[in-house]
């Protein structure tokens, strides 16, 4: 398989009060195309900073990160935003919507605002509408963001995080805001999309979450400590792939 991201090195300081706080240090990673990997580890061991600095939002103090082939710590800002917008996907525990735009607008925005494709706003209008019937939210396109649940609202986020066709799909706690049965249900649409094909890379708390991804990596104090595969077998249960998940990670001091 050929490689989506790699990660060589990554490295990220912050200095506060003349203190050098090293919040990542010499991280090494992989991820294949068709791969959904979870981020786990303690609050503060660096994980959403990890999806920020591989993803361009931010910028690692040293090592190296290449995006289907490209090394996006070299390029400018605005190279950057142009590749956040038409290559790559986001969803974050917080749904951030525009207030004035109805649910469809909010997902058509990126595609509106991309140069990649010479598509017609029909055409992208019709790619939001079969993203919306298979994420079972075409009957909320017209409402406003606050006239929908939150596991709608997170499901319209997957959907304009799909809507350029990304080739790599962060997400930073998508189910944090969302109850059992909301989160339950946004974890079956990402499961289905990768499945489709669509690379994940994910951030977690939530073991039940982190059980239905191929990999898991497990993150303390800026350091890899150890990367989990999921069992292959078929036929077994999601509470038995949870268990073994726990297990693994009480191991290391979960």
């Amino acid at each position: 398989m050929v490689n989506i991201l790699e990660v060589r090195d990554l490295c990220k300081t912050f200095v506060v009060d003349k203190r050098q706080n090293n919040v990542l240090k010499n991280v090494n990673f992989q991820m294949e195309k068709g791969d959904m990997v979870a981020v786990m580890g303690p609050s503060g061991s660096g994980k959403s900073t990890l999806l920020y600095s591989v993803s361009g939002m931010d910028v690692p103090t040293s090592g190296t990160v290449l995006f289907d082939g490209k090394e996006i710590t070299r390029l400018t800002a605005n190279e950057l935003a142009q590749i956040r917008l038409e290559e790559m996907g986001f969803i974050f525990q917080q749904m951030y919507m525009m207030k004035n735009l109805t649910i469809m607008d909010n997902i058509l925005l990126p595609a509106i605002e991309s140069k990649k494709s010479e598509e017609s706003r029909k055409e992208k209008v019709e790619r939001a509408e079969e993203l919306m019937r298979k994420l079972s939210i075409i009957d909320v396109a017209d409402n406003d963001i606050n006239e929908v649940s939150g596991g709608q609202l997170q499901r319209a986020c997957i959907c304009r995080s799909m809507i350029n066709r990304p080739k790599l799909l962060f997400a930073d706690e998508p189910t944090g805001a969302l109850n059992r049965s909301a989160s339950k249900e946004v974890m079956e649409e990402l499961v289905k999309l990768n499945k489709d094909g669509t690379t994940i890379m994910m951030v977690t708390h939530d073991a039940k979450v982190a059980a239905r991804c191929k990999r898991v990596l497990y993150i303390v104090d800026g350091s890899i400590k150890g990367e989990y595969a999921a069992p292959t077998e078929e036929g077994m249960s999601e509470s038995d792939r949870e268990r073994r998940l726990n297990n693994w990670l009480m191991d290391l001091g979960w």
